[in-house]
């Protein structure tokens, strides 16, 4: 049976995950990480699609995009394709580099964004990368130091993201690392790859736990969301 066509639209977000073939490494080294870094960068700006969250493993990647008026899937082959070539030449290897197709989740925004982004984010503690929350945030080849401040990438909606917490930018910082924290404290999170926000959260007192983070006209934004999601 044929492979259904993803779902994407102009402003749509979504989860990307892509893996080695065989779960074999992507990134061997850090000029690997940091040509894909560039790379995607100039990706982004070229099709006018937002990331919010990102990070590197080094069998996989994770992205939390919003499109713009590139599909998602043309975006991603150019992501793909042009790693794959860099890394086959650098490495002296022959064949495909990623499994399969990238899995890419439409999922819904608001505070489901908050949820992705923090997830994104914790994948190098959880992976073992680095040795607690502190190193994560030094982490170069992961979004999270960008939204705390420790490093700056132009092509990164860090700004967005802090909005939701607070409109003064230390208290939106102090705030989005207490978030972060709190997500490392709760262990691996499953149910976060799609679906509606109270069943992928973990359920009304997860959400409930998400929103004394958030300013009140977002609190406002997503217990509305939620209704209409019940």
């Amino acid at each position: 049976m044929p492979r259904g066509s993803r779902i994407d639209i102009d402003g749509s977000l979504h989860h990307v995950i892509a893996r080695g073939i065989e779960r074999r490494k992507i990134f061997d080294d850090d000029e690997d990480h940091y040509s894909f870094i560039k790379n995607l960068g100039v990706i982004l700006r070229q099709t006018e699609t937002v990331c919010y969250a990102w990070s590197l493993i080094p069998n996989h990647f994770h992205l939390l995009l919003k499109t713009g008026p590139t599909p998602i899937s043309t975006v991603l082959q150019k992501l793909l394709t042009g790693h794959a070539i860099r890394y086959n030449r650098r490495h002296k290897r022959h064949g495909h580099l990623f499994q399969n197709r990238y899995k890419s989740i439409l999922c819904q925004a608001d505070a489901y964004l908050l949820e992705l982004v923090r997830y994104i984010h914790l994948n190098p503690l959880r992976a073992g990368l680095v040795d607690g929350i502190e190193q994560l945030e030094r982490y170069p080849f992961c979004g999270h130091g960008v939204i705390t401040g420790e490093y700056a990438q132009p092509w990164q909606q860090a700004e967005e993201v802090l909005l939701y917490f607070d409109e003064a930018i230390d208290s939106a910082r102090r705030k989005y690392k207490e978030f972060v924290s709190e997500g490392a404290a709760q262990g691996r999170r499953q149910g976060l790859t799609g679906g509606g926000l109270v069943r992928s959260a973990g359920g009304w007192e997860a959400v409930k736990k998400l929103t004394k983070f958030l300013k009140p006209d977002i609190l406002f934004l997503v217990h509305e969301h939620l209704l209409f999601k019940i």
